[in-house]
């Protein structure tokens, strides 16, 4: 499993572009990937995107980063280097797969994420359902976002601006407590598992 999260200029597969990649190979964790590209020519930049990633225009613009072919083959080989199930998996899996596969399509790299994924939300909304608890909820609609579903596991709030490499590892993490009720990497190892894991 590849817990991966990503930040782009916005929600668009097609229109936007893959600002960075952040994964952690869930079967071995210490293969972790983290790389920036700058935008592909022509694509669209929403400021409220930036303004949740941390990232400026001109470094979206900046022609010293990777481009988004190269970081996509880098990334192509270090999932081709994974030695366990090559599944997508993350907070927002759905919409991670869609500008991934668009991002490989245009960058002319014969890979694509398989439509199954591990969908982080539905894992956790199902653990509070399985422990007898009620999922979050706001007008009716679950209200179980990352921070909750990482403060359900005992995790801090995720460090804001939102970092793809910071943001692979906290999923990571929250699924290996939620699946296996301990603890996976060392950068959260201050954080005890609550005993409603630990049954």
């Amino acid at each position: 499993m590849l817990v991966i999260d990503m930040e782009a200029t916005g929600l668009d597969a097609r229109k936007n572009s893959i600002l960075s990649i952040g994964a952690v190979d869930f079967d071995n964790s210490r293969r972790q990937f983290y790389e920036e590209c700058r935008v592909f020519e022509g694509a669209e930049i929403d400021p409220e995107a930036l303004a949740v990633n941390g990232f400026t225009r001109e470094e979206c613009l900046d022609k010293r980063k990777k481009t988004l072919r190269e970081v996509m083959i880098l990334f192509k080989e270090w999932i081709d280097e994974s030695e366990g199930d090559k599944i997508l998996a993350g907070q927002n899996a759905y919409y991670d797969r869609e500008i991934l596969n668009e991002s490989f399509k245009r960058s002319a790299i014969d890979f694509q994420f398989h439509f199954r994924i591990i969908e982080m939300h539905s894992i956790a909304y199902f653990d509070f359902i399985k422990k007898g608890l009620t999922p979050p909820h706001k007008e009716e609609i679950s209200a179980l976002g990352l921070d909750k579903i990482l403060n359900y596991v005992g995790l801090p709030d995720e460090p804001k601006p939102h970092n793809a490499l910071t943001g692979a590892k906290v999923e990571a993490e929250a699924l290996s407590r939620i699946f296996y009720g301990k603890n996976l990497l060392e950068d959260f190892k201050e954080y005890k598992v609550p005993e409603i894991f630990l049954k």
